[in-house]
């Protein structure tokens, strides 16, 4: 997950100047031109003119992008309702869940997607390309390809014995990388050097700072792995040991670093979803994020298409953050923990917003973020963002609209979980469309009409850990302690 949150870039700021600007202008014209109208020198007519009659032109047709980006404005009332402290309360899953095995669809999913990892896993350090056959990685993407080598394992896609290679080798990997002065994973690392990076970039040395959310999402990960498997808890261990954690966290909330202009920044990290989330790994460390896992102080609720979602109020105009909604953080929080980190009746409104945004304009919604195949290669699909519905926006603020997709990851994310005829069409639709050579594509672009064919290792990652989840039944943490259901 990229966290570098920016203030819009300052031509918006100017483009907004100069439209307040030229209203101006145009009222002041307006009332010149009144007050000569209505001068004591100005000739009043006795009798009223009859205009001509003019032929009123026919509308021009409304292009489908047009009529749906008016019913997505339409669809917002910032009237919206709380979930009581009853719902609140209810974070454990309700739905019924049991053990299943795969169909042979499912089973034909899961190894298509790995087939993105038997790809891009490094022999030599056992990490995985973030995006297709570039030797790039993140934490966050590294925490997606250890739930994907475990699925393999457990989904009958590989031998114990290839499994128990691949975990060793990344575990072993993750304790020697460089550290950010010294102290914890940089953002970014070349998968085949272990050098640190900035994004987009392989061969220059770079130092960009921690992410605690991607650190989060590590630490789920490595006590599920110790859990499951308990010769591999010296490693995972060990890999904590070796960082400064302790730096994740200040006042009970988790704070990042960010290199800007050669100036580190030590900043609070998180809004509403991802923040719960990725505390909730923290937290299983012993680490105090309290008041990051404090979702109902922070929330708001608006409408969208009739249905109560929440956001957090800390957006872009009073944080400097991009207060996203959308929808990984809870579904992963669902199949991982089972609602462990964030309530269950928010997941619930977010996936019921997109199935009414269906219902109402008959396209398949299922929103996050992730990788593009073109510029600017990375957006957050949003169901709402710094007072707007329906946006997809890069991190620096810019709006990309036009390249709104469908997720394959949320498609299949939400299916898994919920199971009701509208995650069965999204599950459907992915596999009609999105199938590539080796792994799934991202998404499929709602007005273009074409698939985002960018392979990704959280999308793969994440469509196997769903489907290991369908298989078991249970959330991954409580499978993995062999907690009954």
């Amino acid at each position: 997950m990229n966290t570098n949150f920016k203030q819009p870039a300052k031509r918006l700021m100017f483009l907004t100047y100069g439209a307040g600007l030229l209203t101006s202008i145009l009222i002041i014209s307006g009332v010149e031109y009144l007050s000569s109208r209505l001068s004591p020198n100005a000739t009043v007519p006795t009798q009223p003119s009859s205009p001509p009659t003019l032929a009123t032109p026919a509308p021009a047709p409304m292009s489908p992008e047009a009529k749906l980006a008016k019913e997505d404005a339409a669809s917002l009332n910032l009237l919206g309702e709380r979930v009581s402290p009853q719902q609140l309360a209810e974070r454990s899953l309700s739905i019924s869940q049991q053990a299943k095995p795969l169909t042979p669809a499912e089973k034909a999913v899961a190894q298509k997607a790995w087939q993105y990892f038997e790809r891009n896993l490094d022999a030599k350090t056992g990490l995985v390309n973030s995006v297709d056959n570039f030797a790039s990685v993140t934490l966050w993407d590294q925490s997606a390809a250890m739930a994907g080598v475990i699925s393999a394992k457990e989904l009958n896609l590989i031998s114990a014995a290839d499994f128990k290679a691949k975990m060793s080798l990344m575990l072993t990997t993750l304790t020697k990388l460089p550290l950010y002065k010294g102290e914890l994973p940089n953002k970014v690392y070349n998968a085949k050097t272990l050098m640190p990076v900035g994004y987009g970039q392989l061969t220059k040395k770079e130092e960009i700072g921690w992410s605690a959310i991607d650190v989060g999402r590590l630490a789920l990960w490595l006590k599920i792995t110790a859990a499951k498997y308990p010769e591999f808890k010296p490693q995972t261990e060990a890999v904590w040991k070796s960082w400064r954690v302790e730096r994740l966290v200040k006042g009970g909330q988790m704070y990042g670093t960010q290199v800007v202009k050669q100036k580190e920044n030590y900043n609070q990290e998180g809004r509403l979803g991802y923040e719960s989330y990725a505390a909730y790994g923290l937290k299983l460390w012993g680490l105090d994020v309290s008041k990051a896992m404090d979702v109902e102080n922070k929330s708001a609720f608006v409408k969208l298409y009739g249905q109560s979602i929440p956001f957090d109020i800390r957006d872009v105009e009073n944080s400097k953050a991009n207060n996203y909604v959308l929808s990984e953080p809870y579904f992963l929080d669902g199949i991982e923990t089972g609602f462990k980190a964030l309530p269950k009746a928010y997941a619930d409104q977010i996936l019921a917003a997109q199935e009414s945004r269906y219902k109402a304009t008959q396209q398949l919604t299922a929103l996050t973020e992730d990788n593009l195949d073109r510029a600017p290669y990375f957006v957050y699909n949003t169901l709402y963002v710094n007072g707007k519905p329906w946006s997809t926006i890069s991190d620096n603020g810019e709006g990309h609209n036009r390249l709104r997709f469908l997720s394959s990851k949320a498609a299949i994310g939400w299916h898994v979980l919920y199971n009701t005829p509208y995650t069965q069409k999204l599950f459907d639709f992915v596999q009609k469309n999105l199938s590539a050579k080796d792994g799934w594509y991202s998404g499929f672009y709602e007005s273009l009409e074409e698939p985002n064919a960018v392979l990704t290792a959280n999308n793969n990652g994440i469509i196997l850990e769903s489907l290991l989840y369908k298989q078991v039944g249970q959330p991954l943490t409580q499978w993995a302690e062999g907690t009954k259901p």
